[in-house]
């Protein structure tokens, strides 16, 4: 009943709610999307892909979803240890194992590159700046890593990223924890990576407003995007 609801309210969100006429194919939409399950999710990344034109305007999804495992193309099942009964889906983005639950901040980035003028490895140090320039509000020293994508505070992961390529255009995107249950990265080597240590915003602030660091990501997104194709 659950993943039901969920599926048809994220329908509802992504392609029917109309968005207007969009003069500057440079301002991408935001969509605040709540919990939401993670194949209908999935789905909706490749639909939309799919259908989109020259003249679609990009956009930003801002979500959290339930507990799920995702494996990536090259993910090695021997990365996940034990499933506790988390559901385990295999999907199309770069990378190995990661987790996902609420109080988990995802964003995907639904964007045609060529517009941007940017190629994929300028998007993912774009992405993980975002990441670190958020932080840095929280007086969080956050930086990324060449030998292993993501975002790090001192050895533990905090955001971690993949993308998928389509005809020019990217989906799939990168997650911030935020204030979640970690006990779940224990049951995979997250990323790939053996006795990897994985924290979140919570343990170095405290209280945190998920809300308010859901608008500042996105925020981050939408100025480095706009810097980096006024340096073009």
């Amino acid at each position: 009943m659950m993943q039901d609801f969920v599926g048809r309210d994220l329908s509802r969100q992504i392609f029917n709610e109309p968005v207007g006429i969009n003069p500057d194919l440079r301002k991408p939409v935001l969509k605040f999307l709540g919990l939401v399950e993670y194949q209908a999710t999935w789905e909706a990344m490749k639909a939309f892909t799919a259908q989109r034109t020259a003249t679609t305007p990009d956009e930003i999804w801002l979500l959290q979803h339930p507990p799920t495992y995702t494996q990536g193309q090259a993910g090695k099942p021997e990365h996940l240890l034990n499933a506790h009964n988390i559901p385990v889906v295999k999907i199309d983005r770069g990378g190995q194992i990661t987790y996902h639950g609420p109080g988990q901040l995802v964003a995907y980035l639904l964007l045609d590159l060529r517009r941007w003028k940017i190629n994929v490895r300028e998007l993912v140090r774009l992405m993980e700046q975002s990441v670190i320039n958020v932080l840095a509000s929280y007086g969080i020293t956050a930086l990324g890593r060449e030998d292993a994508p993501g975002i790090y505070v001192g050895d533990a992961k905090i955001g971690a990223l993949g993308l998928k390529i389509r005809n020019g255009c990217c989906y799939h995107g990168l997650s911030l924890n935020v204030d979640m249950d970690l006990t779940p990265f224990a049951g995979i080597n997250p990323c790939g990576y053996q006795g990897l240590r994985v924290t979140q915003i919570k343990d170095f602030c405290g209280a945190t407003d998920f809300a308010t660091i859901e608008k500042q990501l996105a925020q981050q997104l939408l100025e480095l995007l706009q810097q980096h194709y006024a340096s073009k």
